[in-house]
């Protein structure tokens, strides 16, 4: 019964996502964090641009919980945009940033959008970036499915489990449906191998009573 009743909530919780991520729109967002309150289920909308989700003077937001009231039968949603400070080191920022290179100009450009993503991660701190594309609407002959990193990435144990920032979108185009798989180590991630060298001061005494020995022998 309890098993069925957590089955629930998650789907109820999904489709909360997709609505909100379909209204907004997904290139907009982010990521989505649901969160149950005294006062009611908060939903954080996470976007490098708040401004456009906000809306002027707040009509989004206002609009999109009447809406969450009247389709999930919510009694009080309270909707809070959270700014994306760095977004070129957020996975789904970027992976949706590529969607939207995507749709813009097509997929014959892929390369050179996946190694600007790679660029702008490093300079932004990030320590490593894996971008996977593949699909059908990849132009390729050969591969139909590019991989494109940079920097330092852990590929397993706790550090890829647990820190590893991934984000996983696609996009359709008419040459076909293209995946898009991003991966980014954090720079404030503080990894288990990171080893530091201390310098070992060496102090060297001078005897001065040799000194003055050797000066009296010469002197004589």
């Amino acid at each position: 019964m309890i098993e069925r009743q957590i089955v629930a909530q998650k789907s109820k919780e999904r489709a909360i996502e997709e609505f909100v991520f379909s209204y907004l729109g997904r290139v907009s967002c982010s990521h989505i964090m649901m969160q149950r309150t005294p006062l009611g289920e908060k939903i954080s909308v996470y976007t490098s641009r708040p401004g456009l989700i906000v809306g002027k003077k707040g009509s989004n937001i206002k609009k999109l919980t009447e809406l969450l009231k009247a389709k999930f039968n919510m009694e009080n949603p309270q909707l809070e945009v959270v700014e994306i400070t760095n977004p070129f080191i957020d996975a789904a920022s970027v992976a949706r940033s590529l969607i939207s290179g995507f749709e813009r100009f097509g997929p014959k450009r892929f390369k050179a959008m996946a190694y600007k993503a790679l660029d702008d991660a490093l300079k932004a701190g990030a320590r490593g970036i894996e971008i996977v594309i593949s699909g059908r609407g990849v132009p390729s002959e050969r591969a139909k499915s590019w991989r494109f990193s940079a920097g330092y990435l852990k590929k397993s144990g706790d550090i890829s489990a647990n820190y590893v920032d991934r984000s996983y979108e696609y996009c359709n185009l008419r040459s076909g449906t293209i995946g898009i798989k991003v991966s980014i180590l954090h720079p404030e991630v503080v990894l288990p191998d990171d080893v530091k060298i201390k310098e070992e001061k060496v102090e060297v005494k001078l005897e001065v009573k040799k000194e003055e020995e050797n000066n009296g022998d010469k002197k004589e």
